[in-house]
């Protein structure tokens, strides 16, 4: 995605002429940052036509499968997505792009949250980002309205269990998502005291994708895709943390990850934990993926009225100012 928008920009600068006369003589992948892909794109579409690329995505990906009765209903309940991203980090779209897919998806609001400034990596929002970006936001919600984008941040729980953000900035955000996404090989005793302790900070609304497993593995350089496993910890004693300081669950919808796992969602549930589930998307389709969630919530016996996004967003504000943490 990101090569492709990198190709319209570049193409985006040039004048008819220029374009024309690139296509003609077959040196628009001299262009710096397009491609021999994303060149035979251009082309066809400058044609008018619907590109080989694109065609061949859609005959592959593109099947739309019923879903069941039961999933359609708990799918039409969820009001939002309180777990994504744009381009100010890691994802690959604009926040209005983000928000006009989800305003089209029936949405009611979205919780922005790119990364925090520890996750250097993935281009994580410094305090001076941050800022800046809930001036965008605000903009963009007069803009949107009724549609309502909550500010928020995805916060890396360190390795002391305390929150990648000040507490300042932390405390002017709607949503707070905290996970772990380091030293995901620690010791049980560990993880366990460094999540426990970050479900019970005040700031930390829903624990994210709490195993970091991930089932399909990311492409590595050498072209090889490896699973990760799942983080241990005292699965009892998190979610059993969570309900005393009323932090949600999330429901993480993302194919590669599905997390957490069916027995400990089965856990959670059991256990009297609000979950959220969300879609963690990095660019406007993955907003459709929430569907994933929803079949796992039903399998694993998660209450409708329990998951915090079917909550209109006055609720779920209240719900996260109202001081529902004990300690």
């Amino acid at each position: 995605m990101q090569a492709f928008r990198t190709a319209a920009a570049v193409v985006d600068g040039l004048g008819d002429d220029q374009l024309d006369l690139k296509i003609r003589t077959n040196t628009l992948k001299d262009l710096k940052g397009v491609g021999p892909k994303t060149a035979a794109v251009v082309v066809q579409a400058h044609k008018g036509e619907v590109p080989d690329y694109l065609a061949t995505l859609e005959e592959a990906y593109a099947e739309l499968v019923p879903m069941a009765d039961d999933v359609a209903a708990f799918r039409a309940a969820l009001r939002g997505d309180l777990h994504l991203h744009s381009d100010w980090s890691d994802g690959g779209s604009p926040i209005r792009e983000m928000a006009e897919a989800a305003i089209a998806l029936g949405h009611e609001y979205m919780a922005l949250t790119d990364h925090s400034p520890r996750l250097t990596v993935v281009n994580g929002l410094t305090a001076e980002r941050l800022e800046r970006q809930l001036d965008v936001v605000a903009g963009l919600n007069e803009e949107l309205a009724p549609f309502r984008i909550l500010t928020g941040i995805e916060c890396d729980i360190t390795v002391d269990g305390s929150l990648d953000q000040s507490d300042e900035l932390l405390g002017r955000l709607d949503v707070v998502v905290a996970s772990v996404h380091s030293e995901l090989r620690a010791p049980g005793g560990q993880m366990t005291a460094r999540m426990l302790t970050a479900v019970a900070n005040p700031h930390t609304d829903v624990l994210g994708h709490c195993t970091g497993r991930l089932v399909i593995g990311r492409r590595q350089r050498d072209g090889t895709q490896k699973p990760r496993p799942e983080s241990q910890f005292d699965a009892e004693a998190v979610f059993g943390a969570c309900v005393e300081f009323g932090t949600a669950v999330e429901i993480n919808s993302r194919p590669e990850r599905l997390d957490p796992p069916r027995r400990l969602l089965t856990l959670a549930s059991e256990l009297g934990c609000e979950f959220a589930i969300d879609t963690d998307a990095h660019a406007p389709g993955q907003l459709d993926w929430q569907v994933n969630g929803v079949e796992r919530a039903i399998e694993c016996g998660v209450p409708v009225e329990r998951v915090i996004n079917t909550w209109p967003a006055d609720r779920l504000l209240t719900w996260r100012d109202g001081g529902r943490h004990t300690s």
